[in-house]
């Protein structure tokens, strides 16, 4: 839906399951990372908080951990991302291992583009669409289960986090869309008529001239669906490994 030459022309739904196959082998890595990266930093910054007095603004912990923990999470993310959207919207059928090594010999999009050809093409707009997503789904997340277990008595479970989860995600997502649209474009590599994009400046001025204003709203739909339904798997399964680990590792 976001490709630049539409739905129907990029696949439709005979190419909707393309893809599938580069989206499982990154799930599980770009996830670890995420995680252990958002642990790791959100203690770190709230003994800063404590130290410049500002223990009363959680929301800062989650917005920095949560942006660290996708800067590196999209180390895997974005070249998974790039094979699938290539896959996704190829006119003709194309393995994992085929698209890959298509990717890898492309040499525009990215100032690594020598070393690793078009896996890293849009890095840097992946990360401005994740990290506000990241901004304003986690502190969200922690709130909702803040206010959850005060009205309850009890700290919620993982399945009252993952509604939390599901609902923060979903409007983050919607939120974010515009983003998400450039992301896509910049990392598919071409407009309409086969032109390479220069930078993300490039894809937000072309697809303006091409499409109109929106155009930035393609997908939202689609997106806010399955990052809410995605978000509640996510979150279940983080509370309930946090919570069968955290006696384990202390």
């Amino acid at each position: 839906m976001q490709s630049p030459q539409g739905f129907l022309k990029a696949g439709g739904f005979r190419g909707i399951y393309n893809g599938l196959g580069a989206a499982a082998v990154g799930s599980a890595p770009g996830a670890a990372l995420f995680f252990s990266t958002y642990e790791s930093v959100k203690p770190i910054v709230l003994k800063w908080q404590d130290s410049v007095g500002l223990q009363d603004r959680p929301a800062i912990s989650h917005m920095i951990a949560a942006s660290s923990g996708e800067a590196m999470a999209c180390l895997v993310r974005v070249p998974t991302e790039v094979v699938k959207a290539k896959m996704q919207t190829s006119t003709h059928a194309s393995s994992l291992g085929e698209t890959f090594a298509l990717v890898v010999k492309e040499t525009h999009g990215s100032v690594l583009s020598s070393i690793t050809g078009g896996l890293y093409r849009g890095y840097g707009i992946t990360l401005m669409r994740e990290i506000p997503f990241a901004m304003i789904q986690f502190p969200l997340y922690e709130k909702a289960k803040v206010l959850w277990s005060e009205r309850q008595g009890v700290p919620v479970n993982p399945v009252q986090a993952a509604l939390c989860g599901s609902i923060a995600g979903g409007f983050a997502a919607g939120v974010t869309t515009p983003l998400d649209v450039v992301k896509t474009r910049l990392m598919l590599g071409v407009d309409r008529d086969g032109k390479p994009y220069q930078s993300a400046v490039d894809v937000i001025r072309r697809t303006l001239q091409q499409d109109g204003m929106r155009t930035f709203a393609s997908g939202i739909q689609p997106r806010v669906m399955w990052i809410s339904i995605g978000g509640f798997v996510f979150f279940g399964a983080y509370e309930t490994f946090k919570g069968a680990l955290t006696p384990i590792l202390g």
